[in-house]
């Protein structure tokens, strides 16, 4: 079993990557993994620096936006990176301001708020609603459809990068590496339907208007605090059972990777707007990914059901193309999210789902 006391010589030792960035072998705190997703590696820098213009962050507030606002502006210091959401959550609109970014508390869904935003050139959306989507459908739609609507409206001027999903997509035959880009949508569930609507509203502006952008299909961001790897480490761990039947295959990327991709499409926009499908190379088996975790933590995995013919997987031939590989290896992930899971670090209590068929979150 990985060793749960903190060691000092272990928490500091470290190997370069390619790009010659320090890759811890372990984290030790919230702050050094943060510290981390917010490190930009030579390919961001060079993108960003390509790019005109400062960057508006939408939905700063959630999961992914504050080390993607801290990766922004490492990559490109230059650069006016500005942060907007409600900022709910006690401290979080000072710590991001801590570290460089200016941030406006505004409503999204409130057209005269964002009608007085700042109009700059770069625009990432990440704004919108997935989990307790099945207890609210009206504020789902209105987050995932209606609040879309009005940004992309008021930056019709702007490149407009939104963060979408592949939920969007049908479920696929686990053998034929995914949906691509060109799949015909097959939204299952409110959720996903009103993330289509999402896609269609930056569609709809974008050819009213020619607008460029990206719809960022992202699938299974992974960081240490949540994703499908923490959620399957805790499982392992705990004894719970893990239903294979349910989703036995999944796309992941890391964090850190999935965001320096959403900045590095700045640079990849298309007038009128295209889909982007982001994740890792790999079409995973759930099994064999708890087997993996259940090796790290010496624990055997509790799993039951058989694999189903279908899952939500997509291709992510066109993203690799333009940015290449993920730079943090499947098997870092596992050895980084076993280690923190052994030693009940933090979560985020915020479960993936990622095993939900129906579409209902």
């Amino acid at each position: 079993m990985l060793d749960p006391a903190p060691n000092s010589e272990h928490a500091s030792s470290a190997k370069p990557d390619d790009n010659g960035r320090s890759t811890p072998v372990r984290f030790d705190s919230v702050e050094q993994l943060d510290d981390f997703l917010s490190e930009p590696d030579a390919d961001l820098i060079s993108d960003l620096n390509a790019v005109d213009g400062d960057i508006l962050i939408l939905g700063v507030a959630g999961k992914m936006g504050p080390t993607l606002a801290r990766l922004a502006h490492n990559a490109a210091p230059r650069k006016r990176v500005v942060g907007v959401a409600r900022f709910s959550e006690p401290g979080l609109r000072k710590h991001l301001q801590e570290f460089g970014i200016e941030t406006i508390k505004a409503n999204l869904l409130d057209a005269g708020q964002v009608s007085k935003l700042p109009r700059l050139k770069n625009v990432i959306f990440m704004a919108g609603m997935k989990f307790g989507a099945s207890g609210n459908q009206p504020l789902t739609w209105a987050m995932n459809v209606h609040c879309p609507s009005i940004v992309a409206s008021e930056f019709r001027d702007s490149r407009i990068v939104a963060f979408s999903t592949g939920n969007i997509y049908p479920l696929v035959d686990v053998l034929h590496q995914g949906a691509l880009e060109t799949t015909v949508p097959g939204p299952r569930g409110e959720y996903a339907q009103s993330c289509l609507g999402r896609e269609r509203m930056f569609e709809y502006f974008s050819q009213q208007y020619e607008t460029a952008g990206r719809l960022f299909r992202l699938n299974y961001a992974i960081d240490l605090r949540y994703g499908v790897l923490f959620d399957l480490a805790t499982r392992v761990k705990t004894g719970v059972p893990i239903d294979l039947s349910l989703m036995g295959h999944v796309n992941v990327i890391w964090q850190g990777d999935a965001n320096a991709q959403a900045l590095r499409s700045l640079r990849h926009c298309t007038a009128p707007t295209t889909p982007l499908n982001v994740s890792g190379p790999e079409t995973l088996s759930v099994r064999w990914l708890a087997q993996e975790l259940g090796t790290r933590l010496d624990m055997k995995p509790n799993l039951i059901g058989a694999e189903a013919a279908t899952a939500w997987l997509t291709n992510t031939a066109q993203s690799a193309r333009l940015f290449g590989y993920p730079k943090v290896p499947l098997a870092t992930m596992l050895d980084w999210v076993a280690d923190w899971v052994s030693r009940d670090m933090p979560s985020l209590d915020k479960p993936t789902k990622y095993e939900v068929r129906d579409g209902n979150f």
